[in-house]
């Protein structure tokens, strides 16, 4: 018996050891393994039960599109002409051509030469993009609410909403030159 006991032991030890569970530990913690998973899958059920809003339901989808990267603050970008040199700061003006719609393809600005805009001056979400664009590099941008003009419209001077509250805006960016501000 002491025999049996032992090569019991080893066996358990050895399985242990090489990451092998035996069969009747196994069979020991099915149960416990079952309640923890449910437990683990229950707050998850939860959270997926919450609908997503428009906005972060299409940046969910959309970030998930071939060549798409996003920011740790959430803006979303994909290369469409790489380039590789310095990029501009807060201190800087870039000199960018640039279109701006509604993530419906609604267009809502557009230079039609290229356009100087101190870095810092712009919305959040634009100036992140800037910064990470080197002379030369188009990108395709897509800016959360949150980093553009939040929840209030945006209206034209005649008082006609161009940017509904909490859109996405979608630019093409391409960033022709930037100096210092000074």
């Amino acid at each position: 018996m002491g025999l049996r006991f032992a090569a019991a032991c080893l066996i358990g030890a050895v399985s242990v050891t090489v990451g092998v569970v035996p069969v009747l530990a196994q069979k020991k913690a099915a149960p416990a393994a079952k309640r923890t998973s449910a437990a683990k899958r229950a707050p998850a059920a939860k959270a997926a039960a919450v609908p997503l809003s428009p906005e972060d339901a299409f940046l969910a989808k959309n970030r998930k599109l071939r060549g798409v990267i996003q920011t740790a603050s959430g803006v979303q970008y994909r290369v469409i002409k790489p380039a590789t040199g310095p990029h501009p700061t807060d201190a800087d003006v870039a000199l960018v051509n640039y279109e701006g719609k509604l993530v419906n393809g609604t267009s809502f600005d557009k230079s039609t030469q290229p356009t100087p805009m101190p870095v810092s001056a712009v919305v959040p979400g634009f100036s992140e993009a800037l910064k990470l664009m080197a002379k030369g590099e188009t990108l395709r941008v897509w800016i959360p609410s949150r980093l553009a003009y939040g929840a209030e419209d945006q209206r034209d001077d005649q008082g006609k909403v161009v940017i509904p509250g909490k859109s996405t805006l979608v630019f093409d960016i391409e960033l022709v030159d930037f100096q210092p501000q000074s």
